[in-house]
């Protein structure tokens, strides 16, 4: 068995050494500049230059120089230090560079030409044009590239190394999973992160995937530089990724309205799944991951209908009022739910996508999945978290204990509070330093004492920002620096692997303000660095972190957790860490370390594919292939053997053909009533029908059956065998109490749906569209109406559930389930004292075809398998996924004439 980790960006690169000059990574001196230039890289914005003000002569401009990787001349610095040369340790949280302008690797430039044209007929306009130049013999000029430039990299001298790019976390789940057994046999599958044009059709790009696969279990996609530019630059980063962190890109110099790189999503998307489809073998598992591949689950579904595929998304999940924004929305969620098992980082995301779904389309979503036509999809929160091995190990480096000394040495005396965040509008660095701002006007007592060191990964589409920051930093230092202090260290420069470990470990706060992030693995890390192995060096550390980030979630309030847009509260939660006594630092930080150490990379890793095993176990149980027919000769011998007989038979679809639940039918099919009087003419049969109608309609029906038990409304009356009476399970008050709610939301929605109408029953009301003219929009008011309810009611304890042409909202603590088990409690208790037997039922079948159904199968299979009832038959009419034990195809038909076969047996 073969686990395919599918990732945008495989864990190693290619560094190339071309003859005429050495690697950037060795030759380059080090960036020292902490100006952004914007003019050499393509943006969807206005390019502006020059943003940032110069910094006043009181700030201390040595600060890049200071933290300059100088100690490690090539590479090896940049990253961890490595277990052995095929392990792939990582930061956990990588600020990656802009893609194909990495600094660190030489490799090959990109030939797409960025931003695509904004609308998709400009662009087939452009190509016209072009042509008739062409023909025309006008050559067009090119931008500013060679083919010599190319042509170099297809003989140049090549290794391959750690990728500077990708998701640090699940690379490091990964070598914690092998390191420790649990993690066998797996193969990568990813792109390079590097524009690889330059080396199509040549030997080279053979050569380059020959050796990742073979040496480093990786399978190599290759996309267009074009199609990868239009899917990472500007599809994920300038749409998905706002998104999904409740911004959404509808500012005056968005371009994201009239962008068509929709197309090249899909592209790349379609890349990944025919490279796993080409090398899948039966039994392998397909774990996907992140939101730069949302379609590769059902493009690999299509075309392996028994895969087993997993998904997880790594950062947040919006919610559905976010979500629908996105014009595609149907088709990444029905990407998404091509997988067998879908994972969140923490419950809330999960919430967020089971309500979009649900109101998206149409789809009934439970607490533990989605129930699509045909098949289910489990849904689960599993917060990723770091290697504490690999992260102690490169703790040992001398590089860090180097660095802790000299920190010390230059911030002896001060506080100090450290932060690391890309430079983008999510990670809420404005916000933080604006907060540290109003810290020391407020706290003057402060000034003097404390130090941030803000590092900021930048990027050239965050220009603005970009100023908007160095105004601030500016501001601070001009206000309160003198010729020995300076209050705010503001480095727009990534810094070495052991400078980051030595700035966690001396810290006495660590501040993280973002406004929406997945899991932030930098606080992890932190503190699991304020451990007090350095001697000399701070310890238990305080925590200020956004209430908007998953790990929140996690450390269950043991951080000070802040609203970043409230200055206020984020100055104050500054001074509550700097003065905060040993004691309660060690006691919050306990919890908190506790948190970390359960929550590890490796905990994550192996509980999801566990996960995804038992629950493909069980969705390939009830898949209709999977589910034995029923034997009716083993029914008729175990019907033969036993004395005492319960049968639990739906009406609709199951002993009627015709006529739906939500049409009026006021006479049963003569077969029906006969075969349901021959059956119990033998007095060792009881026999139950169970429906969603109304008690007064099922006195109606079956009149003419006598001793018939009944159970109306999906389980919320039950009129007990023998008897003439009924009984209402469910609460009268609370009945009514949630139905005034409810029918309030439900005629707002039948108002604005014309052809729409209410249907008030005794415990449950359905909202009908069916019949309307515009199916699009009934469906999607019905979507609204249903989430509306699930939001506003849920406390009420009902739950409004999507079925085909209509909404029904119905008591979540009232099934058929319940009343079979108030039946079976009920002939347990009439048993008559000292018999040779424990159970009163000896022979068990249950039929059924729909989705209210499956709770009673599962009752009833239970039974069988404790031994309670020694003969149990479920049987499933419906061409959905059933925990059913069998199917029967032949519908009604099939049904009546079974009944009618073991009413005739004596």
């Amino acid at each position: 068995m073969t686990v395919f980790v599918v990732s945008l960006f495989l864990p190693n690169t290619i560094n190339f050494t071309l003859p005429t000059n050495a690697s950037r990574g060795r030759s380059s001196p080090p960036r020292r500049t902490t100006r952004i230039d914007t003019s050499g890289k393509p943006s969807l914005f206005a390019q502006q230059r020059d943003l940032t003000p110069p910094q006043t002569p009181t700030v201390d401009v040595d600060n890049d120089g200071f933290f300059s990787s100088n100690e490690n001349p090539d590479l090896r610095g940049h990253f961890p230090k490595q277990e052995n040369h095929r392990s792939i340790i990582a930061p956990s949280d990588p600020h990656s560079p802009a893609w194909g302008s990495g600094r660190l690797f030489t490799q090959p430039r990109s030939r797409a030409s960025s931003p695509p044209p904004a609308d998709i007929l400009k662009h087939n306009k452009t190509i016209a044009k072009a042509s008739v130049l062409g023909r025309a013999g006008v050559k067009q000029p090119q931008l500013g590239r060679s083919d010599s430039h190319d042509r170099v990299f297809a003989h140049a001298d090549w290794t391959v190394v750690p990728a500077d790019q990708g998701n640090g976390g699940l690379r490091n789940a990964v070598q914690a999973a092998v390191r420790n057994g649990n993690l066998h046999d797996k193969i990568w599958v990813g792109t390079l992160g590097m524009p690889t044009d330059a080396l199509e059709d040549t030997q080279q790009k053979q050569d380059i995937e020959d050796r990742l696969a073979t040496e480093y279990d990786s399978l190599t996609v290759f996309c267009k530089d074009s199609d990868f530019d239009g899917h990472y630059t500007h599809y994920s980063k300038q749409i998905l990724w706002p998104v999904f962190h409740y911004q959404i890109p509808d500012n005056p110099k968005s371009k994201a309205y009239e962008d068509h790189s929709w197309i090249y999503y899909v592209a790349v998307n379609q890349a990944f799944a025919d490279k796993i489809v080409k090398n899948w073998k039966r039994g392998d598992i397909i774990w996907v991951h992140d939101y730069h591949l949302l379609l590769v689950p059902s493009m690999v579904r299509k075309k392996l209908p028994d895969a087993k595929i997993g998904f997880f998304l790594h950062v947040a999940f919006p919610s559905s009022e976010v979500f629908r924004c996105l014009a595609v929305r149907k088709e990444l969620l029905e990407g998404m739910l091509g997988a067998n098992l879908i994972g969140f980082q923490i419950h809330e995301y999960a919430r967020h996508f089971l309500q979009t779904c649900s109101r998206l389309l149409c789809v009934e979503a439970t607490n533990d999945g989605v129930q699509l036509e045909d098949r289910f999809v489990d849904v689960i929160n599993l917060a990723i978290g770091i290697d504490p091995v690999a992260l102690d190990m490169n703790r040992a480096d001398p590089d860090v204990a180097e660095w802790l000394q000299t920190m010390q040495d230059r911030y002896r005396g001060k506080k100090l509070i450290v932060a690391r965040d890309k430079l983008d509008h999510v990670r809420g660095v404005r916000q933080k330093l604006l907060a540290y701002e109003l810290f020391l006007n407020k706290y003057p007592e402060w000034r003097d004492n404390v130090v941030m060191i803000q590092v900021a990964t930048s990027t050239t589409e965050q220009a603005e920002l970009d100023a908007t920051v160095s105004d601030i930093v500016t501001r601070v230092n001009s206000s309160w620096a003198n010729l020995a202090y300076q209050p705010l260290v503001y480095l727009k420069q990534d810094i070495s692997y052991p400078q980051y470990l030595a700035l966690l470990t001396v810290a006495d706060a660590l501040m993280i303000a973002s406004q929406r992030e997945g899991m932030n693995l930098t606080s992890h890390e932190y503190l699991f660095c304020q451990d007090g192995k350095f001697k000399g060096h701070n310890k238990h550390g305080s925590l200020i972190l956004s209430e908007f980030t998953g790990s929140a979630s996690v450390f269950g309030g043991n951080e000070l957790s802040v609203n970043p847009w409230d200055y206020r509260q984020c100055a104050d939660a500054i001074k509550q860490a700097l003065e905060m006594d040993d004691g309660e630092k060690k006691t919050r930080w306990d919890k908190l370390y506790e948190a970390v150490m359960h929550h590890t990379a490796e905990h994550w890793f192996t509980a999801f594919l566990t996960r995804l095993d038992k629950v493909y176990d069980e969705q390939h149980r009830r898949g209709t292939t999977s589910v034995p027919r029923l034997s009716i000769n083993q029914l008729g011998r175990q019907y033969q053997q036993s004395e005492r007989r319960l049968f639990i038979l739906d009406y609709e679809g199951t002993l009627a053909s015709w006529g739906s639940p939500n049409d009026i039918i006021l006479t049963s099919p003569q077969r029906t009533l006969d075969v349901l009087n021959d059956i119990l003419q033998d007095e060792r049969n009881t026999v139950y029908v169970m429906s969603g109608r109304q008690p007064e309609e099922l006195d109606r029906l079956f009149k003419r059956v006598p001793n018939l038990g009944l159970i109306a409304e999906n389980g919320c009356f039950l009129k007990e065998f023998g008897s003439s009476k009924w009984v209402e399970m469910a609460d009268p008050e609370q009945m009514r109490a949630w139905k005034e709610s409810v029918e309030g939301i439900m005629h707002y929605y039948h108002e604005r749906t014309p052809g729409s109408w209410v249907e008030p029953r005794h415990c449950s009301l359905i909202f009908h569209y069916k019949s309307c003219e515009d199916q699009e929009s009934a469906s999607r008011q019905a979507g609204d109406c249903a989430s509306h309810i699930n939001d506003a009611c849920e406390e009420q304890r009902v739950r409004a559930i999507p079925i085909e042409g209509a909404v029904i909202v119905e008591p979540i603590d009232w099934s058929k389930g319940t009343a079979a088990m108030q039946i079976f409690d009920g002939l347990k208790k009439n048993m008559a004292p000292n018999l040779d037997y424990d159970s009163p039922v000896d022979f068990l079948m249950v039929a059924g075809d729909g989705r209210d159904d499956e709770v009673i199968f599962r009752w009833a299979n239970e039974l069988g398998r404790d031994g309670t009832v020694k003969n149990v038959t479920t049987v499933s009419l419906g061409s959905r996924n059933t925990e059913a034990g069998c199917t029967l195809t032949q519908g009604v038909t099939g049904v009546l004439t079974v009944l009618q076969k073991l009413a005739m047996i004596a």
